[in-house]
């Protein structure tokens, strides 16, 4: 399956963080937020770049969710008053 641009919750396949200390994910461990933008995978914690990869490497090491803009919370039915 190829990933489509956009931004992601990365988790990590490890069970914890030793395994994924020895595997180079820790700045990962156990999830970060992942945008894949041009074929690399920019992971972000706290709004700073942690690590980046290429974006096929990702996905066979992470389990990618597709994060929803906080825009989408709110439908266009949704009344404010």
């Amino acid at each position: 399956m190829k990933l489509t641009e956009g931004q992601y919750i990365a988790t990590c396949k490890e069970r914890n963080a030793l395994a994924a200390a020895m595997n180079g994910h820790s700045a990962v461990y156990p999830q970060a937020l992942c945008e894949l933008k041009d074929g690399i995978a920019i992971f972000r914690r706290d709004g700073r770049e942690v690590w980046r990869c290429n974006a096929a490497y990702a996905e066979f090491n992470f389990l990618l969710d597709r994060a929803e803009p906080a825009v989408r919370r709110f439908s266009r039915k949704t009344k404010l008053e």
